[in-house]
């Protein structure tokens, strides 16, 4: 099919249109891309003819017919094919196949060792993979996109740079690589940027232009958005928390699960806590669960107030520096101990005016648990399905 420049242009316009438009008619598409009439029927009669649309029962049909002639009405194609979003972090992995608008048709998630090295990673993610492809009763060629969010610096070809410890590479075992042909387009991009895009997109950063997504259980990272872009760097280093280890009263980049523990513990070694009490046992254990001591804290514990305190004044520091060298108007701590951190953030409210100068950003718990990472990577892969992909998709059908 033989189609102009400017043709083209009007395809792309109605197509992206279209995406979000739900049922739509050529009048409802006039009004939204500012084409003429003929213009905009000849755009969705060439994307129907290829498969990209699809045409509904006319109104009549529908129940919404008023009088005169029934209006034809179009929507996107379903059949279209799936996008994947990947979540690979220290001690999980986690697969999201999902159509390319808003239902999730499979998600599967798994703990692995944090010691595990990069090939046992590598061959794990792909079984998981295929679990899910299973699970969703599509094949691998319906892939569109996939989007996969790793606990690393990443840089725009998905590489990440070489860890002084070898943990960049076990999060990221070179998936570039190993996904590279599972879909017309692949992102490898950092697990805060993809936290700050699920925020963004679905969460409590939603009309907000400048924010950071703060992942805080097993390490800190921070997603950053600026005047509403996504900052990155060279080398995708924009938020690594490697820098808290060099900053007075935090020490580490750590996250909060080990800021707990090591509290709890310190407490009482020193006797400040009887060992016998609810927080005191805890203790006794070789790991201590942060979400045992913040319900606690928020049951009215004393022992688990003090800790909240202690730790909320640290991480009223983390926001101080992210506060002056990014001047968010909100920060979002994210991740599965975003659910009962609220004792810890009201102890760092408390803190935070005297830790900057510039006024203090609106500081509040993420409300998308434990999977914003893969929520964040399928809203990235479902971006590159409309922008990239689908009009590849659409492109390639013209020319055939």
């Amino acid at each position: 099919m033989t189609i102009s420049a400017a043709g083209r242009a009007s395809v792309a316009a109605v197509l992206d249109f279209a995406w979000s438009a739900g049922a739509f008619t050529a009048t409802d598409a006039m009004t939204s891309t500012a084409l003429t009439r003929s213009t905009v029927i000849e755009a969705i009669d060439t994307l129907a003819g290829i498969g990209i649309l699809r045409e509904l029962p006319n109104a009549r049909s529908a129940g919404e017919y008023r009088g005169g002639r029934p209006a034809r009405r179009f929507e996107i194609a379903d059949d279209l094919g799936v996008v994947i979003g990947i979540d690979s972090g220290l001690s999980h992995l986690a697969v999201t196949v999902a159509d390319p608008f808003e239902t999730v048709l499979a998600h599967r998630r798994i703990e692995v060792p944090r010691t595990a090295s990069a090939g046992a990673r590598r061959r794990t993610l792909g079984g998981l993979l295929d679990a899910a492809l299973g699970e969703a009763g599509v094949e691998r060629d319906s892939v569109l996109a996939l989007c996969a969010g790793v606990a690393a610096p990443v840089n725009r070809d998905g590489i990440s740079p070489p860890h002084p410890d070898g943990f960049w590479e076990r999060t990221n075992p070179d998936l570039a690589d190993l996904l590279g042909d599972w879909a017309p387009v692949v992102d490898v991009k950092n697990d805060a940027s993809l936290a700050a895009a699920a925020e963004g997109a679905g969460g409590a950063a939603i009309g907000c232009q400048d924010y950071v997504a703060l992942l805080a259980g097993e390490r800190f990272g921070a997603g950053v958005v600026v005047d509403g872009h996504l900052l990155h760097g060279a080398h995708g280093g924009v938020g690594e928390g490697v820098v808290f280890d060099h900053v007075v009263g935090v020490g580490t980049a750590y996250g909060l699960r080990y800021a707990i523990e090591r509290e709890v513990r310190a407490a009482v070694a020193a006797g400040d806590f009887a060992g016998s009490g609810a927080v005191g046992v805890l203790a006794d254990g070789k790991d201590i669960d942060p979400r045992t001591v913040l319900e606690l804290a928020a049951g009215g514990d004393a022992d688990a107030a003090v800790i909240a305190d202690r730790v909320g004044e640290t991480v009223a520091i983390i926001i101080g520096v992210l506060g002056s060298t990014f001047d968010p108007l909100r920060v979002i701590v994210c991740g599965a101990v975003a659910d009962s951190i609220e004792p810890v953030l009201a102890a760092a409210r408390r803190s935070l005016p005297s830790q900057l100068h510039l006024p203090a950003p609106e500081l509040i718990a993420s409300a998308l648990g434990a999977d914003v990472v893969s929520l964040g990577a399928v809203a990235t892969a479902r971006d590159a399905a409309r922008t990239r992909a689908v009009p590849a998709i659409a492109q390639r059908r013209l020319q055939a």
